[in-house]
């Protein structure tokens, strides 16, 4: 096992025993800062902790970085505001709205079950895209009223002309899905 000799795995290591104090973490490298839940590797407990170039930060997973402009779809009430704000300290620049008539080098998606046709918002999303941009879908976790499957999530993505990348976990309320469109497509 990979470790600083604190008995936590690191990057590349495939052993991942518990500790006695602490329990196994699915990215055990990043602090658990503020965490409430043994384990709970949510954007609430790390991606503050983590650096804004850190390679194993959540956010950094799903491709934000420093200087990024991101639109954000589907905002309303129940979105995760701690989120949003880590978002923008990553990207180190404020979250555009819908209206936002510009290129961006991401899409950040709030969609639940119930709102508009999933495909429809995907091909909007895409709008005002970069060349080599990015969907980050946020959806609501298994167990809400207003989840999405996994199967619909993806064929919608390959309907507007888009595929999965990968995930994180970085909320304890929402799913992030990263969209991205296959190499050599261009719009």
């Amino acid at each position: 096992m990979s470790s600083d000799g604190d008995g936590v795995p690191r990057p590349g290591s495939t052993d991942c025993a518990p500790r006695a104090s602490a329990p196994c973490h699915p990215l055990p490298w990043l602090p658990l800062a503020g965490t409430t839940h043994e384990g709970d590797s949510t954007v609430g407990s790390t991606a503050h902790a983590a650096s804004p170039g850190s390679a194993g930060g959540a956010l950094a997973k799903l491709g934000f970085g420093a200087s990024q402009v991101v639109q954000e779809i589907g905002w309303d009430s129940d979105v995760d505001d701690e989120l949003r704000l880590a978002i923008e300290d990553v990207t180190t620049t404020e979250l555009e709205d819908e209206d936002y008539g510009d290129v961006a080098d991401a899409v950040l998606m709030w969609f639940r079950q119930g709102d508009d046709d999933l495909v429809d918002t995907l091909v909007d999303a895409k709008t005002n895209l970069a060349d080599g941009g990015f969907v980050v879908l946020l959806t609501p976790k298994a167990g809400h009223p207003d989840h999405v499957e996994a199967s619909e999530i993806e064929e919608a993505a390959v309907t507007a002309g888009l595929h999965t990348a990968g995930g994180a976990n970085v909320s304890a309320e929402w799913s992030a899905v990263r969209l991205v469109a296959p190499r050599g497509q261009r719009r």
